[in-house]
């Protein structure tokens, strides 16, 4: 599978938008790491994550077992989130899911060569901080 239907498959799972799709058996552990500027123990977020990883394993992916799913909430602290943005960025994710404007801002500061799924963000158009990435978002991916 290429890098590129990997990422468009992360995306989907995010939205939890159902379609069909096979995911071959890798030697490799595909690892996808997850930014989410809110508190892990909110019901709106536990309802959100869980749909994500349903969605992920009807997809054909397992965390564990033919991927890897690496989780961060920040709680809402700006501080943390920078944190844990750079720890994912060092883990090498193959791509990475950033929950809200906040999360997807941060994780565009921390890198430019890991892709980046973003959801719940309003006027994503309108919001300065994507003007600079324009140019980058609409680079083709080669793999």
């Amino acid at each position: 599978m290429r890098r590129r239907d990997f990422i468009r498959m992360v995306g989907s799972a995010a939205a939890t938008w159902p379609f069909v799709a096979h995911a071959q058996q890798r030697e490799r552990l595909r690892r996808v790491a997850v930014l989410e500027p809110i508190a892990r123990n909110t019901p709106s977020a536990q309802a959100r994550y869980t749909a994500f990883l349903q969605a992920f394993e009807q997809l054909g992916w397992t965390d564990g077992r033919n991927v890897q799913i690496v989780a961060r909430w920040s709680g809402g602290n700006h501080a943390e989130t920078r944190k844990y943005a750079e720890e994912l960025v060092a883990l090498a994710p193959d791509v990475i899911l950033a929950g809200g404007g906040t999360g997807a801002e941060v994780m565009l500061k921390a890198t430019r060569t890991i892709p980046i799924v973003f959801a719940i963000v309003p006027d994503p158009v309108g919001r300065a901080a994507w003007k600079e990435a324009t140019v980058w978002l609409t680079k083709p991916c080669r793999v």
